[in-house]
């Protein structure tokens, strides 16, 4: 016969078991209802994964977006892909742009608009052999330079108003340095952060001409979406910004969780590779440099903006009448600064 301690002391188990079980469930069903309330954005880099990618990375992996909210899927750009275009159709949310084809964009009535810029300055060089130092000397001995086809409606335009370039200089770039390392009287553009890694690894540690240091006026790698998003879900545009930011002072500060993901996405990238890629985005300042040094990562002003609208007027790469503030916003930027830590 069983004792009524000895009973009591099953009921106790099988209340705490039950009990457990009932935590167990509320728990798989709070977990479950709050995976349902993410809102899943498709995010479009402009390139295949990367360290200059590695702030929206690092707030997948480290769970910063589901932190606020977001299921982001990031999917990577190439030399085929038009995030515009994908953005435009519906197949993107959210891209990475560049605002000079963003203000191409507004003037041809697509319904785009600029609500962040992850880097301060363009990281785009010219990059040339050690024994040539500067813009002119370029100029001076007429030397060749490789250049996409992009470039045409960026970059070239600028160096030909300074500079007094012509195109007769211009080769088509085949986004390979061999032609650089095969004639020293090459001249190519590039990443900071990509190609010098590629030319020191062949031989030569080029000389690096930042365009942005001279005067070059563009953000880049900013956050585009569609006026449509921003009309009718501001707050997810919000905290997708928010989270980003967020991220790019978590790489800054511990890049392992992102390069893992960037690795997973782009096997061909290296520890190396991106090693060299956060040295010189932190050396030339690209994330928190500039207005980012007490505005804080992702920041823009109008004046900043006004500056490009000038720039493209003036090479006739956009229209006098362009209105630059349909082109962005500020009301979604981080409302407290977030400052490298």
């Amino acid at each position: 016969m069983t004792s009524g301690r000895t009973s009591s002391k099953k009921g106790r188990a099988n209340l705490a078991l039950f009990t457990g079980a009932a935590l167990l469930a509320t728990s798989l069903a709070s977990a479950s209802a709050m995976a349902q309330k993410l809102d899943k954005v498709v995010f479009g880099t402009n390139w295949y994964a990367q360290a200059e990618h590695g702030g929206f990375y690092q707030a997948k992996a480290t769970g910063i977006y589901e932190k606020h909210g977001l299921d982001v899927s990031i999917e990577m750009g190439g030399p085929q892909i038009n995030g515009l275009q994908l953005l435009v159709s519906g197949r993107r949310d959210i891209i990475m742009g560049y605002p000079m084809a963003n203000v191409k964009a507004v003037e041809e009535g697509l319904p785009v608009v600029t609500v962040a810029a992850t880097f301060q300055s363009d990281p785009q060089a010219l990059l040339a052999h050690p024994h040539v130092t500067s813009l002119e000397q370029i100029k001076e001995q007429n030397l060749d330079v490789y250049i996409a086809s992009s470039a045409h409606t960026s970059f070239w335009p600028w160096l030909k108003a300074e500079y007094g370039y012509t195109d007769s200089m211009a080769r088509p770039y085949t986004f390979s340095v061999a032609p650089f390392l095969a004639n020293t009287s090459v001249v190519q553009q590039g990443y900071i952060s990509s190609e010098p890694f590629a030319m020191e690894k062949g031989g030569v540690t080029p000389t690096i001409l930042l365009m942005a240091d001279f005067g070059y006026p563009p953000y880049a790698q900013s956050i585009d979406t569609t006026t449509r998003l921003v009309r009718e879900n501001p707050d997810l545009v919000k905290r997708f910004v928010q989270a980003t930011m967020e991220g790019w002072v978590s790489y800054m500060n511990d890049p392992s969780p992102g390069n893992a993901l960037i690795k997973q996405d782009n096997p061909q990238m290296t520890d190396e590779q991106i090693a060299f890629g956060i040295e010189k985005i932190k050396e030339y300042g690209l994330v928190f440099g500039g207005d980012a040094e007490t505005g804080g990562v992702g920041i823009m002003t109008d004046e900043r903006w006004e500056a490009l609208r000038d720039f493209m007027v003036k090479a006739e790469l956009a229209s006098p009448d362009t209105d630059i503030k349909k082109v962005y916003t500020l009301d979604f930027l981080p409302e407290e600064p977030l400052l490298l830590q």
